[in-house]
């Protein structure tokens, strides 16, 4: 099999297209990113490529699969670039699968393409595809799931799965997802090295958590097995705050998630932080995902626990772990809100 993989330097990529080599039923990889990695897999036929911009139908031409990993978290303060990349790009990525006839597409959904919810109960894929509409990340994920839905009303003869994992965390991220999501200003090393001096107890506070390279077992599967339909991918156990102070210690202390929301907010606002304050609401509402379809269907089941990923997680950024590709580097020359654009 020939597999291309979009977004294939990033968190969920690198983790992907080291899955897909390890596969004997692949002969070959070609990885897409926009920066290419000194990563030193002779393996991969890298292309330089920006799902905005690029060729998508000449790379793709004679692939027997296409992974879509290819996504922008910022910059958030400008909504309009991100759409650019992920709406915009997604729908030239198609229109390249379906003109050249590529039998199998693998497109990275997420949780956060899901309605919320807060009942507790592990929801299954029929459950509403809405996102949160005013971060831009669920709003985004949710309109794709929407281009897919037609996309398989159009193109019946490809076999096109959809994967909706919860959080992924490994080590050699970990530095990226702090850019990401805490900045420039954040003591992150410090906070990996000597843990919290206090750990905030937010009350509702519960989501999923899993291990990348587990994530990465079922985008593989999917890709190499003609898959199709939407998959949820999750790990328990269900994280809470109670979980948090256990990986990253200090004495827990009750903060509302109102009062957390508002520091956050004010530091958004004066670009402290590149994190969307309103992805912080939807977090506070995120439903728990039921994987039980993705055991079923493809024989998956998670290596790791949803604790042992955060401990990845952890010891990353004490470790000041990274990866020889552009996102995954742990001193990239550009930092905070001007690096939160990254490939999945």
């Amino acid at each position: 099999m020939r597999i291309v993989v979009t977004g294939a330097t990033g968190n969920l990529g690198t983790s992907v297209v080291a899955r897909l080599l390890a596969d004997p039923a692949v002969d070959s990889v070609v990885g897409l990113a926009r920066r290419l990695p000194t990563w030193p897999v002779p393996e991969v036929e890298w292309r330089a490529a920006d799902v905005r911009a690029a060729d998508l139908a000449r790379i793709v031409e004679g692939a027997d699969a296409v992974v879509h990993l290819a996504w922008a978290f910022g910059p958030t303060h400008r909504p309009a670039v991100t759409w650019d990349v992920n709406v915009a790009g997604t729908a030239r990525l198609l229109d390249a699968v379906a003109s050249t006839g590529v039998p199998g597409l693998v497109v990275a959904s997420s949780v956060g393409a899901y309605s919320p919810s807060t009942s507790g109960t592990p929801v299954e894929e029929s459950w509403p595809t809405h996102g949160w509409s005013p971060a831009a990340y669920c709003r985004e994920k949710a309109y794709v799931e929407r281009m897919l839905d037609a996309f398989e009303v159009a193109h019946p003869a490809v076999a096109l799965a959809r994967m909706r994992p919860a959080f992924l965390f490994k080590a050699p991220a970990a530095l990226e997802q702090a850019r990401i999501f805490a900045g420039r200003l954040a003591p992150v090393r410090l906070i990996g090295k000597a843990g919290l001096p206090l750990s905030p107890a937010i009350p509702g506070l519960r989501f999923q958590a899993m291990h990348t390279d587990d994530a990465a077992d079922a985008f593989a599967l999917a890709a190499t097995t003609a898959a199709t339909g939407p998959f949820n991918l999750a790990a328990g156990p269900v994280v809470d705050s109670a979980v948090i102070a256990g990986i990253f210690g200090g004495r827990r202390v009750r903060i509302p998630a109102s009062l957390v929301r508002g520091m956050l907010a004010a530091a958004w606002r004066a670009r402290a932080v590149p994190t969307d304050p309103n992805l912080f609401d939807y977090l506070m509402k995120v439903p728990l995902l039921d994987s039980g379809r993705a055991r079923r269907e493809l024989g998956w089941r998670p290596q790791w626990s949803s604790v042992e990923a955060l401990r990845e997680l952890r010891h990353g950024l004490a470790q000041g772990r990274g990866f020889p590709t552009p996102p995954l580097q742990p001193q990239p020359a550009l930092v905070g809100e001007r690096s939160d654009r990254a490939e999945e």
